[in-house]
């Protein structure tokens, strides 16, 4: 048998103590794997909904509230403050809710002036943009598909009925399965005609985005904030940090146990395999090959256990993500950094019953029953 399949076989010559430890770093590994992609995926989403279509910022509430965005609604005569500011081409603004639309009990309602879904990044694919206060929608093309609408049926939305004069496309896949209408009609639908989400703000030719936000910041920085990146929210930014945290906090304390148990489960391979190892090294087993099979039998096991973790944490997370209403984003660098804490795991846990294994006397070991 050669020396590396001696050491993939030999940690499962204790199938229980190596099945306890690979559940205990696999757990660490499916909360690193799977809360890794739900933050990347808050992230791309939210960048997609700050930076949508051919709007250079948006102008949102300054605190966190019960608005779509997390920030509070703002009052509709702030759009016309934002586009008397020196550099401001365009200021139109938007209310986001959640409501009822058609069989769905709760769906993304986009209120917009029907001037400025140029700036909400859709275009049409079939139909026509909706008429100003009127009773008329258009769907995202994924909502149309999933649901069998085509232009010209009608729609129930907050119990009201809307005919659907369009289907849009779009690059942002957090409007895509929405449903647009006057911003004017969801005023009435809510009960709520002052009110807005947020304004899309498209600046001048030749003018630099950052410093027309600045502008605004210092004029009315105190009652609204531009935002030109997500991490400028600062409730988001709250959120995300926390979320990591947390994260972190789980997954080490779930790393700490199973990295206890590795140094267990190796610790007890030692004191089993005394004789085994007595005699490798009378046949001339190096101190440095007994280390290196000891340290390498501790990395198969978190190895195995970042395999499975990282594979449980993302069907998790795919399966259970959209039904939350979240979209999972998975990179090369969340699973790059499970291996990588499985590995520095492994190694750790490996080499104190290593070290231990090395300084066995043969004599002595070849003695031991």
């Amino acid at each position: 048998m050669s020396f590396l399949k001696f050491i993939l076989k030999n940690p499962f010559r204790r199938k229980n103590s190596a099945i306890l430890a690979i559940v205990g770093i696999a757990i660490g590994i499916i909360v690193i794997v799977a809360l890794g992609g739900i933050t990347e995926g808050l992230v791309n989403t939210f960048e997609d909904t700050i930076h949508a279509g051919g709007a250079d910022f948006t102008v949102s509430g300054k605190e966190t509230g019960d608005s779509a965005y997390g920030t509070n609604t703002i009052s509709s005569n702030w759009t016309e403050k934002i586009a008397n500011v020196s550099g401001v081409d365009e200021a139109f603004p938007i209310y986001v809710v959640l409501t009822s639309v058609g069989d769905d009990y709760m769906n993304t309602l986009i209120g917009i002036d029907p001037n400025g879904t140029a700036l909400a990044d859709i275009s049409m694919k079939e139909g026509r943009i909706f008429e100003d206060n009127s009773s008329e929608a258009i769907l995202g093309e994924i909502y149309a598909e999933d649901n069998n609408y085509s232009v010209g049926d009608t729609i129930d939305i907050d119990r009201e009925e809307f005919k659907i004069v369009g289907i849009y496309e779009t690059g942002d896949q957090n409007m895509a399965g929405g449903v647009f209408t006057s911003i004017s009609k969801v005023g009435d639908l809510m009960d709520d005609e002052d009110s807005i989400s947020n304004i899309y703000v498209k600046v001048n030719k030749g003018e630099d985005p950052q410093t027309v936000a600045d502008r605004i910041d210092s004029q009315y920085g105190d009652n609204i904030t531009t935002v030109t990146s997500v991490m400028e929210m600062t409730q988001m930014a709250d959120m995300l940090n926390m979320l990591q945290a947390s994260t972190w906090a789980i997954s080490l304390l779930a790393i700490v146990v199973g990295g206890l148990g590795i140094i267990n489960t190796m610790l007890m391979s030692v004191f089993e395999r005394t004789r085994e190892i007595g005699v490798l090294k009378a046949v001339g087993w190096s101190n440095r090959k007994i280390l290196t099979m000891i340290v390498g039998e501790s990395l198969v096991i978190t190895i195995v256990s970042a395999i499975i973790g990282s594979l449980i944490g993302f069907a998790a997370c795919t399966i259970l993500g959209p039904q939350m209403g979240i979209e999972p984003l998975f990179t090369p660098k969340i699973f790059i950094q499970a291996f990588a804490i499985a590995i520095v795991v492994g190694i750790i846990g490996g080499i104190y019953p290593a070290l231990k294994a090395v300084r066995l006397p043969p004599t002595e070991a070849l003695r031991y029953e």
